[in-house]
């Protein structure tokens, strides 16, 4: 299965307009935004756990990293609300579910085969911190490496956005709203820019929260091809 298999094209999708797909597990549906490879892939998705419902105990070959948006997704490992984040490295084990319901952004087969950092942050509680080089933006910084940058960013209201992309970068925005070319970003659009591209944003009227992922797309694997 390939969905916006080519890295090299901006790709813009509403996951909130999109409609939910079963999953082979009874009770977990996703809204796919990339994938190449079938259940094996390397995906992008937002995923929804109905109440009580859970996956079968798995290991993350590839690695899995994921924001919970909404209730609180569980595992083994503990219980992780609304706005945490979350890097379950190559190699880990979990067995996911959610007792009362949660819905998820999540990546797999994205990461540096020899990363092994586990990662969990309560974005609602860790600090932001002024960008001094971008006034009205702040940062919450997620992760980072020699491959990749991961961070929250909040866009006061009217802020306008400039970030070059000579690596490509992913944006989703997790609140507010934003507009990119004419186009109106809200909850839930997700938004990948090709290697070399120029983002230029503007932030609505009741500023935005946007996490942003770049460098990653130097690195182009799949479960077949690592």
């Amino acid at each position: 299965m390939e969905i916006n298999a080519d890295f090299d094209q901006r790709i813009l999708m509403h996951a909130a307009q999109m409609p939910w797909v079963d999953s082979p597990m009874p009770g977990v549906q996703r809204r796919m935004l990339d994938r190449v490879g079938d259940e094996v892939a390397r995906a992008t998705s937002i995923v929804r756990y109905a109440p009580n419902s859970q996956f079968s105990p798995h290991t993350h070959d590839g690695g899995e990293e994921f924001i919970v948006l909404e209730g609180v997704f569980q595992d083994e490992h503990g219980d992780y609300p609304a706005g945490t984040y979350v890097r379950n490295p190559p190699t880990s084990r979990h067995t996911p579910g959610s007792a009362s319901g949660c819905i998820i952004f999540v990546k797999l087969w994205q990461f540096d085969p020899a990363d092994r950092k586990h990662s969990v942050i309560d974005m609602n509680q860790a600090a932001l911190m002024p960008d001094t080089l971008r006034p009205g933006v702040g940062v919450m910084p997620l992760f980072q490496d020699e491959h990749e940058t991961v961070r929250l960013e909040v866009w006061v209201p009217g802020t306008r956005i400039e970030m070059a992309c000579p690596d490509g970068a992913e944006l989703l925005v997790l609140a507010g709203e934003v507009r990119i070319d004419g186009n109106l970003l809200t909850a839930m659009s997700w938004m990948r820019l090709p290697k070399g591209d120029h983002l230029k944003a503007i932030a609505g009227s009741d500023g935005a929260s946007v996490w942003v992922k770049s460098g990653h797309l130097r690195h182009i694997a799949t479960p077949h091809s690592v």
